[in-house]
């Protein structure tokens, strides 16, 4: 166990999606002891951790986000012993290790939904969010799935809806039930007593719903950041169906238990008004240590639109503590949904130095590092539920969750030996880790500089952000008063001036910027670092 609890403030964290990073086992699925087969790759990077999504037993219909055992590994991606093992070279190569939990909902094949639905009046009947059908058969108000369609199921062993906010074989926990926070928490102490320093929760703030089920009413603004234009769900304000106040007090009984354990929690926030929830579920050190939610996922990306979030999250966040990301699992791969796949070398590097160089943690999510751009598939490829739904307007996330390319010229880009889930593109074979690794002018090669330099610039890490003079195009900030970060987010030169003495700061690998006194002139994609010089 870690001895640096501060280790995730400015930290870094490495998203491991386990199905599509390493197969070892030839099942074309990607599972733990591959994960550990690569651990060097991840700590050779100079990350801070590694977030692992679900390997927990699972029927899969979401791909690991339907948990049916909390305690057990799925045998597709190993057993306890592999975890055991991935803990322990982790953290012989220094790194820490986040596991996810998702705790809102289970899968329909959970022990405990199966027990909830055959009575009302069974020992479990309450852990899960039951209600009757309206005079007219339907269900019991107007709440949407993220999914698409109603939130609700009809079963008809009793005769009742469940809730379910996501797929419907993902039936809701009912939170108001203390015997469920307390099964939660529990399953929570089961990992952290194997080690983990630290977990990621999943919908974090869809754990409580009104009890008195009251209809959303539609939204004053629509929600594109949550969930794609095509998709009904943003068009109601969440105002009942999650982000309610009980969870504030769930998540400091969960502080306490992290805390218990050196621990960190790091919450996934999906909200109409995500900024605030960030700031409320982090602020006053007694609940989450940091948030991050979808707002640098959106196709949405100017330099008004960044400093639109930071200056609003700056605002109220407090002692809180942000974590940002620009790619996920859940999300189209930053290089098409924000550089139009441009063949530009710097719009990867200047992103991943935006994103490093705000205030707060990062996320950075697995092939980021090759800068891959979204895969595209026929949809008879695809496996997303999500997107097999929603086809042709939104194609799902599988795009971003095809296999890692690790050798350009082995089958299947050396992921599998098998035929796998998801294909690995010709275009991501370009990109492979082999052929990167012998470039000293990749992607790869800088992620690696970057990281290693930007761990040298502790301002960076915690100094306080003030946004610069505004422009078009360019964005720019002061850390700490000291540290001047200025990003060309076009593919159009720009130039701009600051407002003080500046001097230029070497060693961070970037190109595309010169400086004539206090005026930049910025290439396309350009970025510069210096300091304010103080006489």
């Amino acid at each position: 166990m870690t001895t640096n609890h501060q280790w995730w403030r400015g930290g870094t964290i490495y998203q491991v999606y386990p199905r599509s990073f390493v197969d070892k086992n030839g099942d074309g699925i990607g599972d733990l002891p591959g994960i550990i087969e690569r651990l060097s790759h991840i700590a050779g990077l100079g990350v801070d951790a590694i977030w692992i999504s679900p390997f927990f037993k699972s029927p899969m219909k979401d791909f690991g986000y339907d948990v049916s055992d909390y305690r057990a590994v799925d045998p597709m991606f190993g057993n306890l012993d592999d975890f055991r093992v991935l803990i322990d070279q982790a953290h012989r190569y220094g790194l820490k290790v986040m596991i996810d939990q998702v705790l809102s909902h289970t899968s329909e094949q959970h022990a405990w939904f199966v027990e909830s639905r055959e009575s009302r009046d069974n020992a479990r009947a309450d852990w899960y969010v039951w209600a009757d059908a309206r005079a007219d058969g339907t269900p019991p108000n107007n709440w949407l799935s993220v999914f698409g369609g109603s939130a609700w199921q009809w079963d008809t062993r009793r005769r009742q809806y469940y809730l379910h906010n996501f797929l419907a074989s993902q039936p809701d926990l009912n939170f108001h039930s203390a015997a469920v926070q307390d099964a939660m928490l529990d399953t929570v102490r089961f990992w952290l007593a194997l080690g983990v320093d630290g977990l990621r929760f999943d919908a974090c703030n869809f754990h409580f719903h009104d009890p008195l089920l009251r209809d959303n009413p539609p939204a004053a603004e629509r929600d594109s950041k949550t969930v794609s234009q095509d998709n009904p769900y943003g068009q109601q304000a969440h105002r009942y169906d999650k982000s309610q106040p009980e969870n504030l007090a769930f998540l400091q009984r969960l502080r306490a238990l992290l805390d218990e354990f050196g621990a960190v929690g790091l919450g996934e926030i999906g909200d109409d008004d995500s900024l605030a929830l960030m700031a409320a579920y982090t602020g006053g050190q007694d609940k989450l240590h940091m948030a991050y939610s979808f707002n640098l996922l959106t196709p949405e990306f100017s330099a008004d639109y960044l400093r639109t979030q930071i200056r609003q999250l700056e605002a109220q966040i407090g002692s809180g503590w942000p974590c940002w990301t620009t790619g996920n699992h859940d999300a189209m791969r930053v290089l098409t949904r924000w550089g139009r796949n441009t063949e530009h070398p710097r719009f990867v590097r200047t992103v991943l130095a935006m994103l490093l160089s705000m205030r707060g943690s990062a996320c950075l999510y697995q092939g980021e590092e090759l800068g891959l751009p979204e895969a595209e598939l026929r949809y008879e490829q695809l496996q997303d539920p999500y997107g097999i739904e929603m086809w042709p307007k939104f194609k799902g996330r599988d795009g971003c969750r095809t296999p890692m390319p690790w050798r350009h010229d082995l089958p299947h880009g050396g992921f599998s030996s098998a035929e796998p889930w998801l294909p690995v593109p010709a275009e991501h074979l370009a990109r492979a880790v082999d052929l990167q690794e012998a470039d000293a002018d990749s992607t790869l090669r800088f992620y690696r500089h970057f990281l290693a330099w930007r761990q040298q610039q502790p301002t960076l890490k915690h100094g306080d952000i003030r946004l610069l003079d505004e422009h078009p195009q360019v964005l720019a900030w002061i850390r700490a008063e000291s540290l001047v970060c200025v990003f060309n987010l076009g593919a159009e030169p720009q130039r701009y001036s600051l407002p003080f003495e500046i001097e230029d700061l070497d060693g961070h690998g970037l190109d595309g910027a010169t400086r004539q006194g206090r005026e930049l002139t910025l290439a396309a994609w350009g970025a510069w670092f210096g300091r304010r010089v103080t006489k």
